[in-house]
């Protein structure tokens, strides 16, 4: 199974202490293969190599678990995008660095961003409002830089929210389908699909 990979623990390096951190990657792991609702927090515990009970010291619920791994991967996200966006350079070299680095981690992180970027229906309204609202902010980060494009005759978008869509959309897709076996590492897929859509985006003036 796939989410084992090295870079999937190190994607929550941040999280503390180790049992908590532990479950998480647990937590993961179940979510992407089994989806959240099928997932109990004895399989999460299992995994973990934990008692049920123990898993409640570091979380109330199953839903805060999820509420944690979507808030942390969306905030990474945005760090990603914005910083892309504030770059020095032309708009179509902020748009390749946006969609590299934002492809990059859903290919090292894909079985991560499987379940930030599938499940959020599965959170409460609270938890899902503050999920869609870090959404929200790297739609705008990406949006910008279509916008700078569109203003310095880089860019030929006459439907920049639509395309906005269109780049987010494309990007987290490749957590679904990349395969760490594949012939492709996740560079080569950031290197691709930037350079598709800059050809996507370009003004022919």
């Amino acid at each position: 199974m796939d989410a084992a990979e090295p870079t999937e623990g190190a994607a929550w390096d941040e999280v503390t202490p180790d049992a908590a951190r532990r479950l998480l990657i647990a937590a993961v792991e179940a979510f992407a293969e089994q989806g959240y609702h099928a997932t109990t927090t004895r399989d999460i515990a299992g995994r973990a190599g934990m008692s049920p009970a123990a898993l409640y010291i570091h979380y109330k619920t199953k839903e805060e678990l999820l509420h944690r791994i979507s808030r942390l991967g969306h905030e990474k996200a945005v760090r990603i995008l914005q910083a892309a966006a504030d770059a020095e350079g032309s708009a179509a070299e902020r748009l390749a660095r946006a969609v590299r680095s934002f492809v990059v981690w859903h290919a090292e992180h894909h079985t991560t961003a499987r379940v930030v970027q599938y499940e959020l229906d599965a959170l409460g309204p609270e938890h899902r409002a503050e999920v869609v609202d870090l959404r929200r902010q790297c739609d705008a980060a990406v949006r910008r830089i279509l916008l700078d494009g569109v203003r310095d005759g880089e860019f030929d978008v006459p439907d920049v929210p639509g395309t906005t869509l269109a780049v987010m959309s494309l990007c987290i897709d490749v957590a679904r389908w990349f395969n760490a076996a594949g012939r492709r590492t996740p560079d080569e897929v950031g290197v691709l699909y930037a350079d598709l859509v800059n050809r996507m985006v370009r003004s022919g003036a």
